[in-house]
């Protein structure tokens, strides 16, 4: 943590300078690099402090023969061994974007009004971990389905390394329950395709033409409340050559709902430009990719027994419930320390555990 702690010191000395506020917008962006370093450093400060204590405390009830510390000095190692294991897996996300807000776009897939209902569920989940995390989540944009839930929905995630994690959920999504839309009961299987990108500041390598982009506006509609303006204040904006849309309707203003939609074209272009490349380095190689919706990344089924599987690292757990209500850490976990090669301290940490 030296290293970063002297740019840390190095950013808090820049602040001091006269002319530091001469320019807002830099100003600005340089008081954000700081809060979000201090962000990186400051948990293994208060973990340090933490193991400080307990062995202070440890070391006071032997002196003292005093056996009543044990319980506290137990329940305290065994929070600071989880606060450890979250700190480790934050400092292997150092992928480029990995500490920038991540877009998430909710597509139903196969299975009708049951897909529809599933991705508002899906969403539903991202929410309920995103408030357990202490990140803003806010819709952005969605189309209805015909009865129930959503064909497609877009929501932000708004707190740092929200990408870095939430990228563990790309992928497609697989439900297994007693359908309540169906008057027989009968089971159904639906999925729902989960896309996550960062959202990418102006500066990234994305070149957007304005020549290429067709604006449109309308009326915000749907479950939007008392946010919903009655103005046509809503957003759309196409990116003609690749066909990719984005669009905003829940900001208070026509150039907020603006600012947004252009952030959230801009990270997809972004997504599809390193899509592309992968797949021109997996064509050379002569890999082979599997297609949407028949390579599901996990599954949750509610009868006839209740599951959730994670089928790239085989975890899975039978509390489907907490799962849906944003106990998600168990499958991001193990997913991205796996990609950062990591499955060995996985498994045996697992193994302890049990």
């Amino acid at each position: 943590m030296s290293q970063r702690q002297a740019e840390l010191e190095e950013l808090e000395e820049q602040t001091t300078a006269d002319d530091f506020w001469a320019d807002p917008d830099r100003a600005q962006e340089h008081m954000q690099k700081l809060t979000a370093l201090r962000g990186k450093i400051e948990p293994w400060q208060q973990l340090r402090d933490r193991i400080e204590d307990l062995t202070t405390l440890a070391e006071l009830g032997i002196e003292e023969d005093d056996e009543s510390v044990a319980g506290e000095v137990e329940s305290g190692v065994a929070a600071a061994r989880r606060a450890f294991e979250r700190l480790e897996l934050s400092a292997m996300l150092s992928g480029k974007y990995d500490d920038a807000n991540a877009i998430i776009i909710i597509t139903a897939g196969a299975g009708g009004t049951e897909a529809c209902d599933w991705a508002e569920m899906l969403l539903a989940m991202y929410r309920f971990w995103a408030e357990q995390h202490g990140y803003s989540f806010q819709v952005a944009s969605f189309v209805e389905g015909d009865q129930a839930g959503f064909r497609n929905v877009t929501a932000r995630a708004e707190g740092l390394q929200a990408y870095g994690y939430l990228r563990a959920e790309a992928g497609v999504h697989r439900l297994v329950r007693i359908s309540p839309f169906d008057a027989s009961k009968r089971r159904h299987t639906s999925f729902a395709s989960v896309d996550v990108v960062p959202e990418v500041g102006e500066d990234a390598e994305v070149e957007i033409d304005p020549g290429d982009l067709r604006i449109d506006t309308y009326r915000s509609s749907g479950a939007g409340g008392q946010h919903v303006n009655k103005t046509d204040s809503a957003v759309r904006i196409t990116h003609i050559p690749t066909g990719i849309v984005a669009q905003c309707q829940n900001e208070r203003s026509q150039h907020a709902n603006r600012r947004s939609a252009m952030s959230i074209l801009r990270a997809r272009l972004y997504e599809e430009d390193q899509r592309k490349r992968q797949a021109e380095v997996a064509a050379l190689r002569g890999e082979r990719r599997g297609i949407d919706f028949g390579s599901q990344i996990r599954s949750y089924v509610m009868q006839p027994y209740t599951m959730v599987k994670d089928h790239r690292t085989g975890v899975e757990t039978g509390d489907v419930e907490a799962v849906l209500h944003g106990d998600l850490d168990q499958f991001i976990r193990p997913y991205l320390l796996e990609s950062a090669g990591g499955t060995h301290s996985v498994l045996t940490r697992q193994g302890e555990e049990q």
